[in-house]
């Protein structure tokens, strides 16, 4: 009889070939996968065959077959060394490992496939193999850009039933980085936002096209600044009103309106002049932002001396807008899976809906981050990773 110590193996068919996937850590075997070996411009992508298989080394983790990911503004900054402190940190916080451990990197923030193997302490009742998932992968781990990914079983969500792949791998890092501002550091939710003004700073990309859904799902007057020709887009996503930024200083027009209750910034730059007077003062109004120097300073001056920075720009910051009535605020992403079963379910209720601006193939990775990388989004680029079939196209 075979031995209980022999690995269990199974076999996969992908395309036309056939490769043993193992359920053991006593062996690994090899994927396909785009890596990075140095932090540069676009010619560090790098295509193999031979890339890690991901590995089970918790028991609350789970492996994926990846069938689509999604491609978002970070993978530009990381793949240039952006936040490398801080994920170094993350990986090897007792800093065991030598500089450059990292590599080969696998880039990637969102993912769209099936389970195919369960950590000993993942639980059958929320995840079993071949369950479709969708997830967005913290910065720290490799990433979707690959044929498999480990990940912990809370960081993952069962995938829209109405969405492809290739569609759910629009959405996740979106709506987690929109969840965590607007939800964890605004404060709204589905109970609060009915009449509550809200202004969106670069609402055309792929934060602005999901925030919009939620929040008009939600309730709330809904007003952004996008570009004439990205008007249309957000006006099918339910938008109240529209500022043309390149129609002149955008804050202008904005200067006009009624004033806010929550200003959600995805622009950065000098913004930060003048946006929070746009809110309403002493009514606990809040200004967010996703621009934040956070880790360009513990890329540049170190973890402690980085944080510690940090540290002193945003409580001077909110110190000074606070004696003005308002609240100013940094908002950052955070996987959150039980934040993907709740937009899962707007999702399949027809209250959001995936915005795929481009789809490229596994082959065309370098294309898909150019394509990123020239900015003015109008929703997601997405790539399709696996050639197995998807059963909700």
């Amino acid at each position: 009889s075979q031995s209980l110590r022999t690995p269990c193996v199974k076999t996969l068919v992908h395309g036309d070939q056939r490769r043993l996937f193992n359920t053991s850590n006593s062996r690994m075997t090899i994927m396909p996968a785009w890596v990075i070996d140095r932090y540069g411009s676009n010619d560090v992508l790098r295509f193999t065959k031979n890339a890690g298989f991901p590995i089970i080394n918790y028991p609350n983790e789970v492996v994926v077959q990846v069938h689509a990911a999604g491609l978002n503004p970070i993978d530009v900054s990381m793949r240039g060394g952006y936040g490398a402190a801080t994920m170094a940190m993350k990986r090897d916080p007792l800093n065991i490992n030598q500089s450059g451990s990292e590599f080969p990197l696998i880039l990637g923030r969102d993912m769209s496939g099936v389970i195919m193997e369960c950590g000993l302490d993942v639980a059958s009742a929320y995840f079993k193999e071949g369950d479709e998932v969708w997830a967005a992968i913290p910065p720290w781990k490799q990433g979707s850009l690959a044929e498999f990914v480990v990940l912990s079983a809370n960081e993952v969500s069962k995938k829209p039933k109405c969405l492809s792949h290739i569609e759910a791998a629009a959405v996740p890092y979106v709506a987690a980085t929109a969840w965590s501002a607007l939800v964890n550091t605004g404060g709204l939710n589905k109970d609060n936002c009915a009449k509550k003004r809200i202004l969106i700073l670069g609402g055309s990309g792929g934060v602005g096209t999901f925030s919009i859904q939620m929040l008009k799902a939600w309730g709330a007057h809904v007003t952004v600044t996008c570009s004439q020709n990205a008007e249309r887009l957000v006006r099918g996503l339910g938008v109240d009103h529209v500022v043309d930024y390149t129609a002149g200083p955008v804050e202008v027009p904005l200067r006009a309106l009624e004033k806010f209750d929550l200003v959600l910034d995805n622009v950065g730059g000098d913004t930060e002049s003048w946006a929070l007077g746009l809110l309403k003062p002493w009514c606990g109004a809040k200004y967010v932002t996703l621009v934040t120097p956070f880790l360009c300073n513990t890329d540049r001056l170190g973890i402690a001396d980085g944080m510690l920075q940090t540290g002193v720009t945003v409580a001077s910051k909110a110190l000074k807008h606070l004696s003005k009535g308002v609240h100013y605020r940094w908002g950052m992403f955070a996987p959150n899976g039980l934040a993907l079963d709740d937009i899962s379910e707007m999702v399949d209720a027809g209250k959001i809906r995936a915005v795929v601006e481009e789809e490229f193939t596994f082959s065309q990775v370098p294309q898909a981050m150019l394509k990123v990388e020239k900015g003015h989004a109008r929703g997601k680029t997405v790539v399709k990773i696996s050639s197995g079939e998807d059963s909700s196209e």
